[in-house]
């Protein structure tokens, strides 16, 4: 592919280290970029600007911070600049309060992307006013059930009666009907990557009800619905991934990542090939 050489930024959290920035997937996308004769720098905070042909916010955080925002749009293309706020609370069709009729099963899961985790990161990171351990501030936290401790820590309950009261009243939890898409047995959840006209979906099959990396037994390359697609349009997300299921023909968005993770596990010449093919999605940016 022969291009006018670029220069590309990505913008990370000032608290985001270099250690920390081979756990994305953005990393393995630069390489392809750097092998097509293109500069990739990434930017810390946003006390100072470097110029580049186009911008991607990549800050970890479920709410980012309007600083960064608005320094993006100091590039001449800014990807995933125009969306802020990805918690499950903004877009889920099926959150429940207290005391709503309905009176089938209901999941809990953490309102902030990856269970809370990024947050959770940086908070750590902060002076504490008090002097107390990790240790003993992560037992307080899960004894007072203030927060999910992990992503797979999902809580299922058979109606809405059994969802402890205290469950209510954390600002950082919420409460769905949980519809699951099953297939011969089988727990379902699509999984829709893109990256500008680049796009991936697959669907993994697992029998433990929260399907994700660890718990799954098979996939396969799906269409992706268009409700979803429509739904990346009307959220403005330019890189990332939507997890979603299909139940009676409609589309249920699950959960929103624009800063995908890297999995673990051996590279193979197939995964590299999907890799370069997404990596091209940033040139749809620069025609």
């Amino acid at each position: 592919m022969t291009l006018t050489r670029r220069r590309f930024a990505v913008l990370c959290h000032e608290s985001t280290t270099e250690r920390e920035l081979r756990h994305y997937y953005i990393t393995r996308l630069a390489e392809h970029w750097r092998e097509d004769g293109h500069e990739v720098i990434f930017l810390f905070g946003v006390s100072t600007f470097v110029p580049a042909d186009l911008v991607i916010v990549h800050v970890d955080l479920s709410v980012v911070p309007e600083p960064y925002l608005d320094f993006a749009q100091r590039y001449p293309v800014a990807l995933n600049s125009q969306i802020r706020d990805i918690r499950k609370s903004t877009f889920s069709k099926n959150l429940l309060r207290r005391d709503d009729s309905y009176g089938g099963r209901v999941i809990v899961k953490s309102d902030l992307n990856f269970g809370g985790v990024p947050e959770r990161t940086l908070q750590a990171k902060l002076p504490r006013p008090v002097s107390l351990s990790s240790r003993v501030l992560d037992w307080y936290r899960r004894r007072r059930g203030l927060e999910l401790e992990s992503p797979l820590d999902y809580r299922i309950y058979e109606n809405l009666q059994r969802v402890p009261r205290r469950i209510f009243q954390q600002k950082n939890l919420v409460v769905e009907k949980f519809l699951p898409e099953i297939d011969h047995g089988l727990y379902c959840v699509r999984n829709f990557h893109f990256l500008g006209d680049r796009t991936r979906c697959v669907r993994r099959r697992a029998k433990h009800p929260i399907v994700n990396g660890s718990t799954y037994v098979d996939q396969e390359r799906v269409d992706p619905h268009p409700e979803i697609v429509a739904m990346r349009e009307t959220m403005r997300c330019d890189y990332g991934k939507f997890d979603y299921v299909v139940v009676d023909g409609r589309a249920i968005l699950l959960d929103v990542n624009k800063t995908v993770g890297l999995v673990r596990a051996p590279d193979t010449p197939e995964k590299q090939a999907l890799r370069r093919e997404q990596a091209r999605g940033i040139y749809s940016y620069l025609r």
